[in-house]
């Protein structure tokens, strides 16, 4: 899953890190995105670059969104055989953020009828197949465990590039956009779900939406 460097990526890179004094030395005009190689190897999220968002509907009205702010992942990456790849990530579901919660919120959705935090302290899924299915995407299936239930739930991601290490980034760095959706019913967690016919409540369906960026192995020049 080979891939070039998108100029809008580099310049992204270049607009959120650290400039030496000399930028157009550093930084050259660049006319085309040169095509560069993606080793295969151990990657690490860069967590300043990684978001995990989800959705579900409140009463028919909207779609209620919050967020994790507290995730890590680890991924084994092979672009020559990328059905070989392996993930694991981990939630801390006390990290969850909310859009201006009402007094009290955030406790009741940590409580036992929801995320039930104290008792599990942690979300988790690893990977147990991934499946190439275009140029740049790829479903992979792993074991989704919430609340104490664990249960299969697919991912639809896609590969937005990378690169073998940059003079300012000196390692290998590679991005992903992921959708996918689960019943929180299924694992335990049906408080509010509305009645058969009705949206008079909050929906049994959620939506997930994962943006990230893994370092890998360092560039070459820069390893010896």
């Amino acid at each position: 899953m080979k891939k070039s460097i998108a100029l809008a990526l580099f310049l992204a890179f270049a607009a959120c890190s650290p400039k030496p004094a000399n930028d157009k030395a550093a930084v050259p005009a660049v006319a085309k995105p040169a095509p560069v190689s993606v080793p295969a190897g151990a990657y690490t999220l860069d967590k300043s670059h990684a978001s995990l968002v989800f959705k579900l509907s409140h009463l028919g009205f909207s779609n209620y969104t919050a967020s994790f702010g507290e995730f890590d992942a680890k991924l084994t990456f092979d672009p020559a055989r990328p059905e070989t790849s392996t993930l694991e990530a981990t939630i801390d579901p006390r990290s969850l953020t909310l859009p201006t919660p009402p007094a009290g919120f955030k406790d009741e959705l940590l409580g036992p009828q929801w995320l039930n935090a104290r008792q599990h302290p942690a979300i988790t899924f690893r990977s147990t197949k991934v499946e190439v299915t275009g140029a740049d995407t790829a479903k992979i299936t792993g074991d989704f465990a919430l609340n104490g239930v664990t249960r299969p739930v697919v991912l639809e991601a896609k590969f937005n590039g990378g690169y073998a290490g940059h003079p300012m980034d000196p390692n290998a760095r590679i991005g992903f956009s992921a959708t996918g959706t689960f019943k929180r019913s299924d694992f335990g967690i049906a408080y509010g779900v509305p009645a058969p016919g009705t949206t008079m409540g909050v929906g049994d369906q959620v939506a997930v939406a994962i943006e990230t960026e893994f370092s890998g192995p360092p560039l070459a020049a820069a390893a010896k």
